[in-house]
């Protein structure tokens, strides 16, 4: 039990996490050894939390989206507009965006942001530019786009978001036809309750998170809110790491945490999986098995190389991924159903856990089903 650690929080401390959480630094670590509850355990939170994750595991979940909508619209072409190649969610829903415009039979380009503000908004214009039927806002804010959405809006041009707002669905500000991502609090609370249930309900935890970005914020907010449903998980640190600045930060960071907590670490919750590779390197010096623990689990992206971590059991052990083929498919139906007058699906894939168990080597999240369900929509 880790119960024994449990403290009471000074003032001291309620203002260093108040802090943290206002995103008044620039990457910061609250350490609070806290008890996220009262004593005696989480019997019934324990049991949800494990049924949650065994449903969460199963791969053979059959397909849940649409099965109707519009028979394919002919002689359609379709911009990609990506943040940037390099990242891998990025490129992933790209590859499956470019498969369904193959098998619904329209052109696609990819135009490439290259991850800067001035790159991202280059190629906002040259799409518009182009005056193609639809465009793909590629895992960046629209907000940041802002001249170049109202131009596209003008000129009728529907779009569609990839990991573009935080929710799911139609947008009237910024204004898409379509957003396409899993529900954050769906992740967020799916990686706790792993946790949760691979700890038998009393873990000490840190929680990796980016406090400038919102929408990382926010996740972080709830998953943090979901561990404390158990009280003997105990929130050991809240560390905030501007994504940036993780290559560089994250080595120093864990060493500091492996020596204050030693083995009363033993699970990790980040808000993107490229923490942990950049926590590998403390991790092994620090002498930690790569098999954990820490147990680490990443609520997002699922990108191949966190795959190939949790199989090796190379200091990650789960990952909450995002099936980007499947959501490329998604992007090209929901411009179909634009350009024939019908309403956004709407829909938004359920959360899944992969794990070396269940992965059998495979470096993506790619579920059945939804291949023969798009082309028998459309006719293809």
């Amino acid at each position: 039990m880790h119960s024994h650690r449990k403290t009471s929080l000074t003032a001291a401390t309620l203002l260093a996490a108040a802090a943290v959480l206002a995103g008044c630094e620039r990457g910061s670590s609250t350490g609070t050894g806290d008890s996220t509850g009262g004593p005696g355990g989480c019997p019934e939170t324990l049991a949800r939390a494990e049924a949650a994750v065994r449903q969460a595991e199963r791969t053979d979940v059959p397909w849940n989206g649409p099965t109707s909508g519009p028979e394919a619209v002919s002689g359609k072409t379709i911009v990609y507009v990506a943040q940037t190649m390099t990242n891998p969610g990025v490129a992933g829903a790209a590859r499956g965006v470019t498969e369904a415009a193959k098998v619904i039979g329209w052109n696609l380009r990819v135009i490439d942001g290259g991850g800067t503000p001035a790159g991202i908004q280059a190629a906002m214009s040259q799409a518009v530019a182009l005056r193609p039927s639809g465009i793909v806002i590629g895992g960046f804010d629209p907000n940041s786009t802002s001249r170049q959405i109202a131009q596209a809006d003008a000129a009728g041009i529907p779009l569609v978001g990839w990991h573009a707002v935080a929710a799911p669905g139609p947008s009237e500000r910024p204004k898409l036809f379509s957003n396409v991502t899993t529900k954050v609090e769906d992740v967020a609370r799916i990686s706790a309750d792993w946790v949760i249930a691979r700890s038998g309900g009393d873990a000490g935890v840190v929680v990796f998170t980016d406090a400038s970005i919102p929408f990382a914020k926010n996740k972080s907010e709830l998953i943090r809110k979901e561990l404390a449903t158990c009280s003997d998980v105990d929130l050991l640190a809240y560390e905030n790491i501007p994504i940036p600045d993780a290559s560089t930060r994250t080595p120093q960071a864990v060493s500091s945490l492996v020596s204050r907590f030693q083995d009363e670490w033993d699970y990790s919750v980040a808000i993107n999986d490229l923490y942990f590779a950049d926590a590998a390197p403390a991790f092994r010096t620090a002498g930690k098995q790569g098999s954990g623990p820490p147990f680490n689990i990443g609520a997002g992206d699922g990108d191949p190389s966190a795959f190939q971590r949790i199989n090796n059991e190379q200091y990650q052990a789960a990952t909450v991924p995002e099936p980007l083929s499947e959501q490329g498919w998604q992007i090209i139906d929901e411009f179909n159903r634009s350009f024939s007058g019908r309403p956004a699906s709407g829909y938004a894939a359920p959360v899944h856990i992969s794990t070396a168990a269940n992965s059998r080597g495979a470096t993506t999240w790619d579920p059945a089903g939804y291949r023969e369900a798009y082309q028998n929509i459309w006719g293809r």
